[in-house]
């Protein structure tokens, strides 16, 4: 349903072209309800050595609000000469960084989760606009899970030895970061605040499509009186990535996002002694029993799959139902998704927002598409979409057999593959049947089976009985090509020092 009146009457005659024409009717709403100002400036430049610097090749780009596909700022377009001048500050400030007491780097951190509370609503709606999420995630989500992990990460900076007992944990130096367009602020804190608490400096860029956040985050960086250079932001595009990552000055490397380009990372390093992680791609089997409370389940698939439009890794696109419980789940999920409301971000209403990029929005439709071909059963809500904007309707698929690409690959979208099973055995076998390791999901009343099938699904993350809940304690990652290391908890700190 809408969560606007729309303008307009609706018009069986304005459609928009393919692929968007199978995704349904069209309709417009206002596009900022909300009036929290969440002052962004026309133009953002680099953060290098602690001040904003104009880029070297003079070159801008724009970032696009998805919801309007009007951009909102622009961008500086990082060249090789600006990573240049980000590692070479990044790497004066290092032995000063490194050389502060844990309890005084620990203050500065402290510092930086306090400003980002304090600005929690213009950075929340900056997210939202920025990005396509509903302001709903942002504000309860991405922002407070943001600050908390620089809150816990404070907390560890002078008690590195407790962490790990009999050695010496010691900073790599500089440390080089590229983070995804799904969570940007969220994922800016899992990169910074542990190669902060451990002494190291950073030079980060984030996703060319949401290089807002981090920005501002900058200016949260001056605020609290960091030195300058232990955090740098270049902002680009892949060629800005593979910049930051193939820099010599680079001692780490931590990269969050697709399979394809890690799979490139891990070979331009290979050799080089830099310390790798990567947190990857996934297709997370959500696993539903019959003997699960069926409407808690339910509520946990939605969450699961259609959380920030299904932007995220960890997502339980594959969902794996007890035969005798099938029927009864999708009559349930049908039911549930034809109240999802779709539309604008900044509505406080809204369940669904756009997706973050045109591209994305291709990419969705193209692996829909072929889901329809290879015979598998499409159901989609009955919701409008707005006239402008990048927006996909939720989407169902029955009938998923495991050769099916919907089945294999990662949509990345609102878009869920319901496989049935017998067994525990054949539930095993399927969950496990993917290239990928970073999740799962088991929905069943019985304890000894859920300790059963989290040892055996192989997953970094195994939730129980509930779907996409993360603390800055736990860590977080995955196994075959969703990646390797671990973000958050006293693992995650691992992957930032040397322990001698």
């Amino acid at each position: 349903m809408p969560v606007a009146a729309p303008k307009k009457s609706r018009s069986t005659s304005r459609r928009r072209p393919e692929p968007e024409l199978i995704f349904g009717d069209l309709w417009e709403f206002d596009p900022a309800p909300e009036s929290a100002d969440p002052r962004l400036a026309e133009r953002y430049q680099l953060f290098i050595g602690g001040r904003f610097v104009a880029p070297k090749s003079g070159k801008y780009f724009p970032s696009i609000n998805p919801a309007t596909e009007k951009p909102i700022a622009e961008i500086a377009l990082a060249a090789a000469k600006d990573v240049d001048a980000a590692y070479a500050a990044a790497a004066e400030a290092a032995p000063r960084w490194a050389r502060l007491p844990g309890a005084e780097r620990g203050k500065y951190i402290y510092r930086l989760a306090r400003l980002l509370q304090d600005r929690a609503r213009e950075f929340a709606v900056a997210e939202t606009l920025d990005g396509g999420k509903p302001i709903r995630e942002s504000r309860d989500f991405d922002v407070p899970m943001a600050a908390a992990h620089f809150f816990y990460h404070a907390g560890w900076a002078d008690k590195l030895a407790y962490a790990f007992p009999g050695a010496d944990p010691q900073p790599h130096g500089v440390v080089g970061q590229v983070i995804p367009w799904n969570f940007p602020l969220l994922m800016l804190a899992w990169k910074i605040a542990p190669a902060l608490a451990t002494g190291n400096t950073v030079v980060l860029k984030p996703a060319e499509t949401t290089s807002v956040t981090a920005l501002k985050f900058a200016e949260i960086v001056r605020e609290a009186g960091l030195p300058p250079g232990v955090v740098n932001i270049v902002t680009g595009a892949g060629e800005t990535g593979a910049a930051v990552v193939n820099h010599p000055a680079a001692a780490k490397v931590a990269f969050t996002g697709s399979t394809d380009v890690g799979k490139l990372i891990m070979r331009s390093t290979a050799g080089t002694g830099k310390k790798l992680t990567l947190e990857l791609g996934g297709k997370a089997a959500n696993i539903v029993f019959e003997d699960a409370p069926l409407d808690q389940a339910v509520e946990g698939i939605v969450n699961g799959i259609f959380f920030n439009q299904g932007h995220v890794c960890c997502a339980g696109s594959r969902l794996l139902v007890q035969e005798s419980v099938a029927d009864a789940v999708l009559r349930r999920l049908r039911n549930r998704i034809d109240v999802l409301r779709v539309g604008n971000p900044l509505d406080k209403n809204t369940d669904i927002g756009a997706i973050n990029s045109k591209e994305q929005l291709n990419k969705i439709a193209g692996l829909v598409k072929a889901g329809q071909r290879e015979g598998a059963a499409m159901y989609q809500s009955k919701c409008r979409l707005p006239r402008t904007g990048w927006y996909f309707r939720p989407t169902l698929f029955s009938g998923v057999e495991q050769s099916h690409r919907i089945a294999r690959e990662e949509i990345f979208g609102p878009v869920l593959s319901i496989l049935t099973f017998r067994t525990v055995a054949e539930a095993v076998e399927k969950a496990n049947n993917t290239a990928y390791g970073l999740s799962a999901g088991v929905w069943t009343e019985k304890g000894s089976r859920i300790l059963k099938m989290s040892t055996a699904l192989k997953a970094g993350v195994v939730w129980a009985n509930t779907y996409n809940k993360f603390d800055p304690t736990s860590p977080f990652g995955g196994y075959k090509e969703s990646g390797f290391g671990r973000e958050g908890g006293k693992h995650g700190l691992a992957d930032y020092v040397k322990l001698t």
